[in-house]
């Protein structure tokens, strides 16, 4: 009986130790391949990254929860445009809130606030020569170079841990007399089974 015991517990832990390097090697993998937005660092304080970043596209949407917004986008870069055309995905991912009042170097999110999302489009894509999303709450905008700055951190993006390194984030700006313009948002690098350790969150704010 013992013996048993012990091959079932031998079974087990080496079932678990496959399943979990899988889980590593997925992390791995759609890091490697995944397009990143390009950028190039201009400075760094406290932990925080002030960034260039080149005009941009994105397709956008605003719904009532996260999730709602990230199905109707992936669905757009799935196919479901006028021409029909599959678009690579592109980390990171954008969220924030619809309605976000400002009170500098402190922010707060409105507790009735909307869920907006954009996804960046691969560098060969304008504004114009998007395909033309078939949802009409999926729209296509450009945005201008702009200067961010950046304060990454990992595991999951919680609320709490999205408003802790907010809050250091804009303590750090202060302190260095930089000043931010616009909403703070969220930045999300990976998939959602990638493993929490391997995720790359950031909160990002333009600069003046």
């Amino acid at each position: 009986m013992a013996r048993n015991i012990t091959k079932s517990a031998a079974l087990a832990l080496g079932t678990a130790a496959a399943l979990g390097a899988a889980w590593v090697g997925w992390g791995a993998y759609t890091r490697r391949t995944t397009d990143r937005v390009p950028y190039t660092t201009a400075l760094h304080v406290d932990g925080v990254e002030i960034r260039r970043y080149p005009d941009t596209v994105v397709a956008k949407t605003t719904a009532d929860s996260q999730g709602e917004a990230f199905q109707r986008l992936f669905r757009y870069i799935q196919g479901n445009n006028r021409s029909r055309d599959e678009i690579e995905m592109t980390a990171p991912v954008s969220t924030g809130r619809e309605k976000i009042a400002m009170t500098a170097p402190v922010a707060s999110e409105s507790s009735d606030g909307r869920m907006e999302m954009a996804f960046f489009l691969p560098g060969e894509y304008t504004a114009e020569g998007a395909p033309e999303p078939e949802d009409e709450a999926v729209t296509i905008e450009s945005i201008e170079a702009r200067t961010l700055a950046v304060r990454p951190f990992s595991w999951y993006a919680t609320d709490a841990r999205v408003a802790d390194n907010r809050r250091r984030l804009f303590d750090t700006l202060s302190a260095h007399n930089l000043t931010p313009t616009g909403d703070p948002f969220l930045l999300r690098y990976d998939d959602p089974w990638t493993p929490p350790f391997m995720r790359r969150n950031e909160i990002a704010v333009e600069l003046e």
